[in-house]
């Protein structure tokens, strides 16, 4: 292992890898050439590590200042996702599904799931109502919606949480309540 690739892997551990870890993801360095070129290798949940891209890139390159870029990769060297394409009826889709599955569900917790938009295979949601905020949020989102449209869209890729739990004012379950 050369000493780049060691300085990556100890900024990954001080920073992200354990929220990545929670999101059930890994990710680990294939290359790190002399250049600075940094190659991480994503698997498990894409969801995990790829809408974390740009904090894994900020930790590492605060970190480690030699980096010159970083390149995520799925296992077996293609970049994560499929290519973009029929982004419209993929959100229309994903939508169709929250909207009959999902959204009935946690309405007893006074919460809604909005799809905001899809590219390149990720669908991009909001929490709101009581979901906004909730300390169980990223458990309803990798253990209840992913796996439903995973299984059921085939061009899904993962999902990027686009609420800003931070400004939730009635979460249904407050961090408080953990």
């Amino acid at each position: 292992m050369t000493d780049l690739a060691a300085q990556v892997i100890a900024a990954l551990q001080r920073s992200v890898l354990p929220s990545v870890i929670a999101r059930g993801g890994t990710i680990r360095v294939t290359d790190a050439g002399t250049d600075g070129i940094v190659t991480l290798e994503i698997a498990g949940s894409p969801g995990a590590a790829v809408p974390l891209a740009s904090r894994i890139e900020a930790s590492i390159r605060a970190a480690v200042p030699t980096v010159t870029a970083i390149r995520l990769i799925a296992p077996g060297g293609s970049p994560p996702g499929p290519p973009a394409g029929a982004d419209t009826d993929l959100a229309e889709a994903a939508r169709q599904m929250i909207d009959a599955e999902v959204n009935p569900a946690i309405a007893a917790h006074h919460g809604h799931v909005t799809v905001t938009g899809a590219d390149g295979g990720w669908i991009r949601i909001r929490l709101e109502g009581g979901c906004q905020g909730c300390s169980l949020a990223e458990v309803t989102i990798r253990q209840g919606i992913e796996p439903l449209l995973r299984t059921r869209l085939p061009a899904f890729t993962g999902l990027i949480d686009t609420t800003d739990h931070e400004a939730g004012t009635d979460p249904f379950f407050s961090p408080e309540k953990r």
